[in-house]
């Protein structure tokens, strides 16, 4: 069952408390236009676009259930209960939109405000290596289990799907991602999903093997694309624009703010850096807009690229410029080892930062007495990953990247990002990447955010 009641009736006094689940709700009404939503979804339901619904405080799809959602259908949350949708183990989501009518998550209040709505988590049933052992963000204990031994589970379709001002913090540094996906399977279709103005990372994949196309990540606080837990899937056609201004409150953990923060586990945890199934992303056709130096940059700006902690990485075929604090950055030393020894790369692409475009923690001992330097670093990424650092953001040529209200990425006529990808290293030769000739998320002709993307906000 799934509790169903009018905005202007029960809800109008249900205070934080009534937003757990509940095990007995009643019979929803039938000509309610705009239900407000709470509890467990025990059976299978189908939302539709004639129809506006209000999330209210966690709501989990359970085990064996199916969520189907139209094109074009709304789901709100106000900021006093900040809604999260959860799609339990063996749930499944069908959220299928079309470019001219996108499925929207969006906050209800008439000024928007980062945080109004949670997010929408996804927890499926592959692997992962144990990192993070619950799901984040203050769900429920009986719905906070992830992973399994699945590879290719499925949990249902998100296509053509908009998430806005996400990131609800349910205790300080524990906030909810745009798009959270817990050891989520290959199975899963997850394609044409823009988050927009998140209060905490973007997209964030926790292990798991789901591979996804056409991405975007716009004016999110924290990370656009967070890896950890053993992530292993692939990714092709995404982008991550930064504002400069906006990021989430660091206090005194000294982290900052990137385009990518990619990990294996958190030694703190007490593990080793190896832990199996090593975090090992895939990824081809990103482009990545950094501050790049804007006169109201914030401090808490990062890197494009942070590559940490164990982490194996090919990101392929890409655009990476404006980099703030640094360009590329490579920490701990089998990280760094991976990269030397030519397991991760990143490979045929651009790169530009404002300082420290290669940037490497130094000192660190590699296996069979290998030394590096950032000079030797430098080499192999301009050598043999065929890597070119650009010395302006702009030499790369296209159209209006730093525009951050209206930016355009697609490459202007003559860019060097109109031909010369490669799909040579590694396993950018699977049957998943579309073999493309152009570097970058988008070609100088298409630009496929068109109609169900927005910019602006």
């Amino acid at each position: 069952m799934l509790v169903l009641t009018y905005i202007a009736g029960a809800v109008a006094g249900c205070s934080k408390s009534d937003d757990q689940p509940d095990p007995t709700p009643p019979t929803p009404p039938v000509d309610d236009k705009t239900p407000s939503i709470r509890g467990v979804i025990s059976a299978d339901q189908h939302w539709t676009k004639d129809k506006t619904y209000k999330l209210r405080g966690y709501v989990y799809v359970a085990s064996g259930v199916t969520l189907t959602i139209d094109a074009g259908t709304k789901i709100l949350s106000s900021k006093d209960s900040a809604g999260v949708l959860v799609i339990y183990r063996g749930a499944k989501i069908q959220a299928v939109g079309t470019a001219s009518e996108p499925i929207v998550f969006t906050s209800a209040e008439t000024t928007p405000q980062p945080g109004d709505l949670g997010g929408v988590i996804i927890a499926g049933q592959a692997t992962g290596n144990g990192n993070h052992s619950v799901i984040e963000g203050g769900v429920d204990a009986a719905y906070s289990a992830f992973g399994g031994n699945n590879d290719a589970d499925n949990s249902g379709t998100l296509k053509y799907v908009r998430i806005e001002y996400a990131g609800k913090a349910v205790n300080p540094g524990d906030e909810v991602n745009g798009l959270s996906l817990y050891g989520v399977g290959s199975g899963t279709t997850i394609d044409y999903v823009q988050v927009v103005r998140g209060l905490d990372d973007a997209f964030e994949f926790f292990g798991g093997t789901v591979n996804c196309k056409h991405l975007i990540a716009y004016n999110c606080a924290d990370d656009d694309f967070d890896m950890d837990d053993g992530y292993r899937g692939k990714i092709q056609f995404a982008v991550s624009v930064k504002d400069p201004a906006f990021t989430d409150a660091k206090g005194t953990t000294g982290d900052v703010s990137n385009n990518f923060e990619v990990d294996n586990v958190n030694p703190s945890n007490g593990f080793l850096l190896s832990r199996a199934p090593i975090t090992f992303p895939v990824l081809s056709n990103f482009t990545a807009i950094a501050p790049n130096n804007a006169a109201n940059t914030s401090a808490d700006y990062g890197w494009l690229m942070r590559w940490r902690r164990g982490a194996k990485f090919i990101l392929a075929n890409s655009i990476a410029i404006g980099g703030q604090k640094g360009g590329m950055r490579l920490q701990e030393d089998s990280t760094i080892a991976y990269f030397v020894k030519g397991t991760s790369a990143l490979y045929n692409s651009f790169l530009n930062a404002t300082k420290n475009v290669v940037d490497v923690e130094i000192g660190k001992v590699i296996n069979g007495g290998i030394t590096y330097d950032v000079a030797s670093i430098t080499a192999q990424l301009e050598g043999q990953y065929k890597t070119e650092i650009t010395d302006g953001a702009n030499d790369v040529n296209l159209k209006d990247p730093f525009n951050n209200a209206a930016p355009n990425l697609q490459p202007n006529a003559g860019s060097p990002a109109l031909t010369g990808a490669l799909f040579d290293f590694g396993t950018l030769n699977a049957d998943f990447f579309e073999k493309v000739s152009y570097r970058g998320a988008f070609d100088g002709t298409t630009d496929w955010s068109t109609g169900w993307a927005v910019w602006g906000k």
